[in-house]
């Protein structure tokens, strides 16, 4: 499908300068080692999907409920989607149109809160997100925000801090979820917590949404108000989010209709998303996601995800092993954060000499960082990718030792250039997307 798009049409022009940094993107993901937390890569149905016709349609509303013409189509599709992804999480309701995790986060909260309300969430510098209360973020400008955080000699959340905090601020929401910690949730104590202060309960899942979609962790929809995710990291999907819950209920703001209607919080977030915070849903990139559904209900998918979570165990011991402090001192998901301080590096170094490796990560702060979110104390790292490509827990043990090799010659080019040989001409037995 790709080199369909990819030939010159006739009397149209090819756009070399724009195709050729392409074809250099797509040597850069099959040469290297992708080990960023939050990337994955698509099978080529789902790219097929997310490049197709439907990028030409726009559709306001929703299925059966749009504001333009010629939407039977892609209110099947979007249908599909909808079906596929409440019968992967068991969910009841959900909207499948957010462009992004962050939009999934921002309609639910334009939806349930007025500007002001007090929110708890998970500190961005602890392993949390921008959306979830950080003062550079919509989250934290249009909402007073406090924060919880993990502790200094574990690594772990606290629950019974959660809810001294909870009980202080009393906010009308309370955010669970993270960007960078490799720990379960306990999301019972955290519905107990929410319902002692009188909080809404929202689970951000969108890192481990794929395992936890599988039984592998904890069910978040069991006892939280709203769930969000995004749909391309552990869920192996386009880019992009969705909201879901189990059980609707009605809004506990009482807003209504100018019928007088009190509203379901269901119909709340529908209005959240369109026409609350974006206008028309990406049916492309939505019925991309409804195939990446339909694989993550396959065997398959399964034992991918069983494979991500091995893998992800393995490569958080050899690190240990290697002596490196990994916060929590291991991991129950996908990812791992590595604090570099023992080892007398910074994240930004680390992150330039793993590049001239070829082995992708981020850097990222660290729980109690001494030094700026430009240079950070640590890197994070995850397994989805890897196994998406078809490396097992045999191979964990190799790319930490590749890992460690260049960190310890960080600023050796020659010894750099020769791990990046080394690891293209590994890759180059494993395709991006492995059947």
């Amino acid at each position: 499908m790709l080199d369909l798009f990819l030939k010159k049409k006739e009397n149209m022009t090819r756009d070399n300068k724009v195709f050729d940094l392409i074809k250099e993107e797509n040597e850069r993901q099959v040469n290297g080692i992708e080990l960023i937390a939050s990337e994955n890569f698509v099978s080529p149905q789902v790219m097929e999907a997310a490049g197709s016709v439907l990028t030409n349609k726009y559709a306001e509303g929703l299925p059966g409920k749009r504001y333009y013409g010629g939407c039977e189509v892609v209110d099947q599709v979007e249908n599909i989607a909808i079906d596929r992804i409440k019968e992967l999480f068991g969910a009841t309701w959900a909207n499948v149109q957010p462009h992004s995790g962050a939009q999934a986060n921002a309609a639910v909260m334009l939806a349930l809160l007025n500007p002001g309300d007090k929110i708890l969430g998970f500190d961005l510098s602890h392993g949390g997100h921008l959306t979830h209360g950080s003062s550079v973020n919509f989250s934290g400008k249009l909402y007073q925000p406090s924060f919880y955080g993990v502790e200094k000699e574990t690594g772990l959340i606290n629950y019974d801090v959660v809810e001294e905090t909870a009980k202080k601020e009393r906010p009308k929401l309370l955010i669970c979820g993270a960007s960078a910690y490799s720990r379960d949730w306990d999301y019972e104590r955290l519905r107990e917590i929410a319902d002692e202060v009188g909080a809404l309960l929202l689970a951000d899942v969108s890192h481990p949404s794929g395992l936890i979609a599988r039984g592998l962790l904890n069910d978040p929809l069991e006892y939280c108000h709203v769930v969000t995710t995004t749909t391309h990291k552990t869920l192996r999907g386009p880019r992009g989010g969705l909201i879901m819950m189990r059980n609707d209920f009605e809004n506990p703001m009482g807003i209504k209709t100018p019928k007088g209607i009190i509203r379901k919080v269901s119909s709340l977030l529908d209005s959240g998303v369109f026409p609350g915070t974006q206008g028309g849903p990406l049916e492309h990139i939505i019925a991309a996601k409804a195939i990446a559904f339909g694989e993550a209900l396959s065997d398959d998918y399964m034992q991918y995800v069983m494979n991500v979570k091995k893998n992800a165990s393995v490569m958080a011991a050899a690190f240990v092993e290697k002596g490196y402090q990994v916060i929590s001192g291991g991991t129950d998901n996908h990812m791992m954060l590595i604090d570099l301080r023992s080892k007398d590096i910074n994240g930004k170094e680390a992150e330039k000499a793993l590049g001239l490796a070829d082995i992708t990560v981020n850097k990222n702060m660290v729980p109690f960082d001494d030094k700026s979110p430009f240079t950070t104390s640590g890197f994070r790292v995850g397994t989805s990718a890897v196994t998406t490509r078809g490396l097992a827990v045999d191979d964990m043990q190799r790319i930490v030792n590749y890992i460690d090799d260049a960190l310890m010659n960080k600023d050796d080019e020659a010894k750099l250039t020769s791990i990046k040989q080394e690891i293209n001409g590994w890759m180059s037995g494993f395709p991006l997307f492995k059947a």
